[in-house]
Protein backbone atom coordinates (compact mmCIF):
# COMPACT_ATOMS: atom_id res chain seq x y z
CA UNK A 1 0.00 0.00 0.00
CA UNK A 2 1.28 3.46 -0.24
CA UNK A 3 0.60 6.44 1.06
CA UNK A 4 -1.90 7.95 -1.52
CA UNK A 5 -3.96 3.97 -1.79
CA UNK A 6 -7.25 5.14 -2.28
CA UNK A 7 -6.88 8.82 -3.24
CA UNK A 8 -8.13 10.33 -6.56
CA UNK A 9 -6.43 12.85 -8.30
CA UNK A 10 -6.84 14.57 -11.22
CA UNK A 11 -3.41 15.77 -12.74
CA UNK A 12 -4.43 18.16 -15.97
CA UNK A 13 -2.01 18.69 -19.04
CA UNK A 14 0.00 15.28 -18.34
CA UNK A 15 0.52 13.89 -22.07
CA UNK A 16 3.83 14.51 -20.73
CA UNK A 17 6.52 16.73 -19.19
CA UNK A 18 5.51 18.12 -15.63
CA UNK A 19 2.26 17.16 -15.52
CA UNK A 20 3.20 13.10 -16.49
CA UNK A 21 6.03 13.49 -13.85
CA UNK A 22 3.16 13.94 -11.15
CA UNK A 23 0.73 11.49 -12.49
CA UNK A 24 3.23 8.63 -12.13
CA UNK A 25 4.36 9.20 -8.69
CA UNK A 26 0.94 9.86 -7.54
CA UNK A 27 -0.47 6.78 -8.76
CA UNK A 28 2.55 4.90 -7.55
CA UNK A 29 1.88 6.16 -3.92
CA UNK A 30 -1.31 4.15 -4.87
CA UNK A 31 -3.89 7.38 -6.07
CA UNK A 32 -6.25 6.55 -8.90
CA UNK A 33 -5.17 9.35 -10.99
CA UNK A 34 -7.34 11.03 -14.12
CA UNK A 35 -4.61 11.88 -16.94
CA UNK A 36 -5.46 14.71 -18.98
CA UNK A 37 -4.88 15.96 -22.03
CA UNK A 38 -5.11 16.62 -25.87
CA UNK A 39 -2.86 13.91 -27.85
CA UNK A 40 -4.25 10.71 -28.23
CA UNK A 41 -2.10 8.97 -31.26
CA UNK A 42 1.55 8.33 -31.11
CA UNK A 43 3.29 10.84 -33.89
CA UNK A 44 0.66 13.65 -34.11
CA UNK A 45 2.62 16.27 -31.72
CA UNK A 46 6.54 16.48 -32.16
CA UNK A 47 7.01 15.95 -28.55
CA UNK A 48 6.45 12.24 -27.84
CA UNK A 49 3.66 11.14 -25.54
CA UNK A 50 -0.20 10.63 -25.25
CA UNK A 51 -2.65 10.78 -22.73
CA UNK A 52 -3.37 7.01 -23.03
CA UNK A 53 0.54 6.07 -22.75
CA UNK A 54 0.75 8.39 -19.43
CA UNK A 55 -2.56 6.31 -17.81
CA UNK A 56 -1.18 2.87 -18.68
CA UNK A 57 2.63 3.76 -17.59
CA UNK A 58 0.75 5.37 -14.79
CA UNK A 59 -1.31 2.03 -14.02
CA UNK A 60 1.87 -0.22 -14.17
CA UNK A 61 3.67 2.38 -11.32
CA UNK A 62 0.56 1.67 -8.74
CA UNK A 63 0.55 -2.09 -9.02
CA UNK A 64 2.02 -2.50 -6.04
CA UNK A 65 0.48 0.04 -4.26
CA UNK A 66 -3.12 0.06 -5.97
CA UNK A 67 -2.47 3.08 -8.36
CA UNK A 68 -3.66 3.55 -11.57
CA UNK A 69 -3.92 5.90 -14.46
CA UNK A 70 -7.53 6.67 -16.20
CA UNK A 71 -7.04 8.67 -19.59
CA UNK A 72 -9.54 11.52 -20.37
CA UNK A 73 -9.07 13.28 -23.67
CA UNK A 74 -9.57 17.29 -22.92
CA UNK A 75 -9.10 20.24 -24.25
CA UNK A 76 -9.01 22.73 -20.86
CA UNK A 77 -9.93 25.29 -23.06
CA UNK A 78 -13.22 24.12 -23.88
CA UNK A 79 -15.54 24.37 -20.80
CA UNK A 80 -17.62 21.75 -21.68
CA UNK A 81 -14.67 19.36 -21.90
CA UNK A 82 -13.44 20.10 -18.32
CA UNK A 83 -17.31 19.65 -16.99
CA UNK A 84 -17.37 16.24 -18.48
CA UNK A 85 -14.11 15.41 -16.56
CA UNK A 86 -15.46 16.23 -13.25
CA UNK A 87 -18.72 14.26 -13.82
CA UNK A 88 -17.12 11.42 -14.64
CA UNK A 89 -14.67 11.51 -11.85
CA UNK A 90 -17.56 12.11 -9.22
CA UNK A 91 -19.87 9.71 -11.01
CA UNK A 92 -16.86 7.17 -11.17
CA UNK A 93 -14.94 7.93 -7.86
CA UNK A 94 -17.68 9.77 -5.10
CA UNK A 95 -14.62 12.14 -4.62
CA UNK A 96 -11.83 13.76 -5.51
CA UNK A 97 -8.71 14.70 -3.28
CA UNK A 98 -6.25 16.09 -5.22
CA UNK A 99 -6.07 18.28 -8.29
CA UNK A 100 -2.70 19.32 -9.86
CA UNK A 101 -3.57 22.58 -12.20
CA UNK A 102 -0.48 21.98 -14.66
CA UNK A 103 -2.23 22.46 -18.21
CA UNK A 104 -0.84 25.73 -19.69
CA UNK A 105 -0.78 26.55 -23.70
CA UNK A 106 2.89 27.60 -24.26
CA UNK A 107 2.73 29.55 -26.82
CA UNK A 108 4.97 28.92 -30.23
CA UNK A 109 7.11 31.80 -30.24
CA UNK A 110 7.55 31.95 -26.36
CA UNK A 111 11.04 32.10 -26.29
CA UNK A 112 11.46 34.47 -29.43
CA UNK A 113 13.23 37.98 -28.56
CA UNK A 114 10.21 39.91 -29.87
CA UNK A 115 8.91 42.39 -27.64
CA UNK A 116 4.91 41.74 -27.00
CA UNK A 117 3.88 44.56 -29.43
CA UNK A 118 5.20 42.61 -32.38
CA UNK A 119 4.04 38.97 -31.14
CA UNK A 120 0.16 38.23 -32.02
CA UNK A 121 -2.68 38.28 -29.95
CA UNK A 122 -3.23 34.63 -29.66
CA UNK A 123 -0.26 34.35 -27.34
CA UNK A 124 -3.37 35.20 -25.25
CA UNK A 125 -3.82 31.33 -25.67
CA UNK A 126 -1.81 31.06 -22.26
CA UNK A 127 -4.55 33.18 -20.48
CA UNK A 128 -6.79 30.84 -21.64
CA UNK A 129 -5.16 27.47 -21.11
CA UNK A 130 -3.31 28.27 -18.12
CA UNK A 131 -5.49 31.48 -15.98
CA UNK A 132 -9.08 31.09 -17.38
CA UNK A 133 -8.51 27.18 -17.33
CA UNK A 134 -7.35 26.80 -13.66
CA UNK A 135 -10.09 28.65 -12.31
CA UNK A 136 -12.43 26.30 -13.78
CA UNK A 137 -10.86 23.13 -12.93
CA UNK A 138 -10.95 24.54 -9.81
CA UNK A 139 -13.78 25.80 -9.52
CA UNK A 140 -15.39 22.15 -10.48
CA UNK A 141 -13.40 20.28 -7.99
CA UNK A 142 -14.08 22.48 -5.16
CA UNK A 143 -17.73 21.59 -5.13
CA UNK A 144 -16.25 17.91 -4.88
CA UNK A 145 -13.95 18.46 -1.78
CA UNK A 146 -15.94 21.06 0.18
CA UNK A 147 -18.81 18.35 1.08
CA UNK A 148 -15.94 16.26 2.05
CA UNK A 149 -14.28 18.93 4.16
CA UNK A 150 -10.80 17.63 2.33
CA UNK A 151 -8.90 18.38 -0.43
CA UNK A 152 -5.64 19.79 -2.17
CA UNK A 153 -5.62 21.96 -5.54
CA UNK A 154 -1.96 22.89 -6.68
CA UNK A 155 -1.02 24.91 -8.95
CA UNK A 156 2.14 25.13 -11.09
CA UNK A 157 3.31 28.29 -11.50
CA UNK A 158 7.33 29.57 -11.48
CA UNK A 159 9.75 32.65 -10.54
CA UNK A 160 7.95 34.51 -13.16
CA UNK A 161 5.96 36.45 -10.83
CA UNK A 162 8.94 38.59 -9.77
CA UNK A 163 11.47 37.41 -12.65
CA UNK A 164 10.63 38.58 -16.47
CA UNK A 165 10.95 35.13 -18.45
CA UNK A 166 9.37 34.98 -21.91
CA UNK A 167 7.77 37.63 -21.99
CA UNK A 168 4.46 39.63 -21.11
CA UNK A 169 2.10 37.32 -21.39
CA UNK A 170 3.76 34.44 -19.62
CA UNK A 171 4.69 36.18 -16.67
CA UNK A 172 1.25 38.24 -16.11
CA UNK A 173 -0.69 34.76 -16.68
CA UNK A 174 1.75 32.93 -13.92
CA UNK A 175 1.50 35.64 -11.20
CA UNK A 176 -2.33 35.35 -11.73
CA UNK A 177 -2.13 31.76 -10.95
CA UNK A 178 -0.67 32.46 -7.78
CA UNK A 179 -2.85 34.99 -6.55
CA UNK A 180 -5.88 33.17 -7.61
CA UNK A 181 -4.53 30.12 -5.37
CA UNK A 182 -3.65 32.71 -2.46
CA UNK A 183 -7.36 34.07 -2.66
CA UNK A 184 -9.02 30.35 -3.14
CA UNK A 185 -7.61 29.06 0.00
CA UNK A 186 -9.11 32.43 2.18
CA UNK A 187 -12.60 30.92 0.60
CA UNK A 188 -11.87 27.34 1.22
CA UNK A 189 -10.46 27.78 4.35
CA UNK A 190 -13.23 27.05 6.51
CA UNK A 191 -13.94 23.87 4.62
CA UNK A 192 -10.23 22.23 4.99
CA UNK A 193 -9.64 21.96 1.57
CA UNK A 194 -5.88 23.48 1.06
CA UNK A 195 -5.08 25.46 -2.20
CA UNK A 196 -0.95 26.14 -2.74
CA UNK A 197 0.89 27.30 -5.70
CA UNK A 198 4.37 25.73 -6.21
CA UNK A 199 7.28 27.69 -8.22
CA UNK A 200 8.69 25.23 -10.07
CA UNK A 201 12.04 25.66 -11.64
CA UNK A 202 14.05 24.19 -14.44
CA UNK A 203 12.29 21.01 -15.22
CA UNK A 204 14.04 18.74 -17.65
CA UNK A 205 11.21 17.74 -19.90
CA UNK A 206 10.80 17.05 -23.07
CA UNK A 207 10.28 20.52 -24.37
CA UNK A 208 13.16 21.69 -22.48
CA UNK A 209 15.20 18.84 -23.97
CA UNK A 210 14.09 20.50 -27.29
CA UNK A 211 14.47 24.21 -26.55
CA UNK A 212 17.28 23.43 -25.04
CA UNK A 213 19.40 21.83 -28.23
CA UNK A 214 17.12 23.40 -30.69
CA UNK A 215 17.49 27.54 -28.87
CA UNK A 216 19.75 27.74 -25.77
CA UNK A 217 21.23 31.01 -27.16
CA UNK A 218 17.47 33.01 -26.67
CA UNK A 219 17.02 31.43 -23.45
CA UNK A 220 17.47 33.99 -20.66
CA UNK A 221 20.61 33.08 -17.98
CA UNK A 222 18.48 33.30 -15.11
CA UNK A 223 16.50 29.87 -16.86
CA UNK A 224 19.78 28.25 -17.96
CA UNK A 225 21.94 28.65 -15.29
CA UNK A 226 19.33 27.27 -12.83
CA UNK A 227 19.97 23.45 -12.25
CA UNK A 228 17.53 21.35 -13.19
CA UNK A 229 15.12 18.26 -11.93
CA UNK A 230 13.29 15.79 -13.28
CA UNK A 231 9.54 15.71 -14.28
CA UNK A 232 9.04 13.43 -11.60
CA UNK A 233 10.54 15.73 -8.73
CA UNK A 234 7.22 17.73 -8.26
CA UNK A 235 5.28 15.06 -8.26
CA UNK A 236 7.19 13.54 -5.33
CA UNK A 237 6.86 16.80 -3.53
CA UNK A 238 3.11 16.86 -3.90
CA UNK A 239 2.47 13.08 -2.65
CA UNK A 240 4.31 15.03 0.34
CA UNK A 241 1.70 17.22 0.88
CA UNK A 242 -1.05 15.37 -0.02
CA UNK A 243 0.06 12.71 2.77
CA UNK A 244 0.54 15.51 5.18
CA UNK A 245 -1.86 16.08 7.54
CA UNK A 246 -1.04 19.26 8.59
CA UNK A 247 -0.83 20.67 5.23
CA UNK A 248 -3.64 23.16 5.75
CA UNK A 249 -1.10 25.11 7.78
CA UNK A 250 0.62 25.76 4.16
CA UNK A 251 -2.56 26.84 2.53
CA UNK A 252 -2.68 30.24 0.32
CA UNK A 253 1.47 30.19 0.10
CA UNK A 254 3.22 30.57 -3.09
CA UNK A 255 6.02 28.06 -2.70
CA UNK A 256 9.48 27.27 -4.31
CA UNK A 257 9.07 23.52 -5.09
CA UNK A 258 13.04 22.60 -4.49
CA UNK A 259 12.43 24.15 -0.61
CA UNK A 260 8.66 22.19 0.06
CA UNK A 261 11.22 19.53 -0.70
CA UNK A 262 13.86 19.97 1.04
CA UNK A 263 11.35 20.29 3.60
CA UNK A 264 9.69 16.84 3.66
CA UNK A 265 13.40 15.47 3.13
CA UNK A 266 11.87 14.75 -0.47
CA UNK A 267 15.27 13.75 -3.16
CA UNK A 268 14.73 13.56 -7.13
CA UNK A 269 14.98 10.03 -8.99
CA UNK A 270 18.42 10.09 -8.46
CA UNK A 271 18.75 10.96 -4.97
CA UNK A 272 19.70 14.40 -5.81
CA UNK A 273 18.47 17.33 -3.29
CA UNK A 274 17.74 19.82 -6.20
CA UNK A 275 18.73 23.52 -4.91
CA UNK A 276 16.56 26.00 -4.27
CA UNK A 277 16.87 29.43 -7.14
CA UNK A 278 15.92 31.65 -4.41
CA UNK A 279 18.92 33.89 -4.72
CA UNK A 280 19.20 34.42 -8.17
CA UNK A 281 15.38 34.14 -9.08
CA UNK A 282 13.47 35.88 -6.00
CA UNK A 283 11.04 34.88 -3.52
CA UNK A 284 7.34 34.15 -3.38
CA UNK A 285 5.38 36.75 -2.57
CA UNK A 286 2.14 35.01 -0.61
CA UNK A 287 2.35 33.48 2.41
CA UNK A 288 -0.27 31.23 3.95
CA UNK A 289 -3.44 32.08 4.53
Amino acid sequence: MGELTGKVAIVTGASRGIGKGIALVLAGQGATVYVTGRTVTPGEYYLPGTVGETAAECTARGKESGGKGVAVVCDHANDEQVAALFAQVKRDEGRLDILVNNAFQLSDDLIEPEPFWEKPLTNLEMWEVGVKSSFVAAWHAAQLMVPNKSGLIVAISGFVGVTYTFGVVFGTAKTAVDRMARDMAIELKPHNVASISLWQGLTLTEKAHYNLAQSKEKLTSSVTSMTGSSVEHPGRVIAAMAADPEIMKRSGGTFITTEVAMDYGVTDIDGRVIPSARDSRGSPLWGPV
